[in-house]
Order: structure tokens, then sequence, then C-alpha cells
């Protein structure tokens, strides 16, 4: 069955019709969901007025440097930024210092550090894992002020 150009025009204008009817809508929509935005929002004038909120704020990261601490393991030293890190970390047994200098601060794998203590490298792994639940916890009693410490 062949259009004509009389049924084309209908389809052009019915199409064109839809058209304005979606955008028109669409546009009540927007106004709509607009001005109930503008029922919920506060002003920041009056925000101000009413109680002081500071609009800005000032960064004092770099006011106050950091103290350096340095640390002696494994006849090296090292020099840290965090304070009670490095206290956790003379809180600790030596031993567990040198896993821990070896393996995070010289880039020792497990496999090397066990073949340097004659042991395989779990338990190598399972020395790393337990050292640092001790120091978490060292770090954590430090920063409540105690003064208890861990130990293997």
């Amino acid at each position: 069955m062949a259009c004509t150009e009389a049924y084309k025009e209908h389809i052009m204008y019915t199409f064109n019709g839809f058209c304005k009817t979606v955008i028109r809508f669409a546009a009540i929509n927007a106004w709509r969901d607009r001005s109930r935005r503008r029922q919920k929002e506060i002003s920041l004038e009056y925000l101000t007025e009413e109680k002081f909120y500071p609009l800005g704020t000032t960064d004092e990261y770099f006011e106050a440097p950091y103290e350096e601490c340095s640390i002696t393991m494994c006849g090296q030293t090292v020099i840290l930024t965090n304070g009670k890190l490095a206290a956790a970390l003379l809180a600790l047994p030596e031993k567990n210092r040198e896993i821990i200098f070896l393996y995070f601060f010289r880039h020792y794998t497990q496999r090397e550090i066990g073949e340097m203590y004659g042991r395989c490298r779990s338990t190598t792994g399972y020395q790393i894992h337990r050292t640092l639940q001790l120091l978490h916890k060292e770090m954590e009693v430090l920063s409540h002020g105690e003064s208890e410490s861990f130990a293997l």
C-alpha cells in the first residue's frame, strides 16, 4: 500500500503535535520540581543571619610540622614522622622490629626473610601478620594514654 502525500502530512502533523505535548509536560514537570525544591531549600544568607556558621575553614596542615623520630633497626637509622608509630615500634621486641624493617623498609620477600631466620615462608608471613597486630594494639594503647605493653 503506497502512502499518499496527505497521509504523510497527517503523520508529520500528528508527530509534531505529540512532540509539542511531550515538551510542554516536561516543562511543567521541571517547573513543579524546581518549585518543590525551592520550598525545601534555605538561603545561605538566612543561615548566616540566624546562627553564625562559618562559610570557610583554615587549614593547619602546614602550620604544625611533623616531629621527626629516628629509630635504629638492623644497624640502620630510620626517620619516622609519626611519633606514636616510632614509640610503638620501639615497644616491640627486637626480632619483630627486624622483621618489620626487612619487609617494609628494605622490601625483602617473606621467603628471603624466612631464609635469614631459618624458617619457611608461611611462618614468616604469620610472624609479619602477628607483629602488625601487636603494633596496632600498641598504637591503640599509646593513643589512649595507657602504658601497657604487648609482647609475643
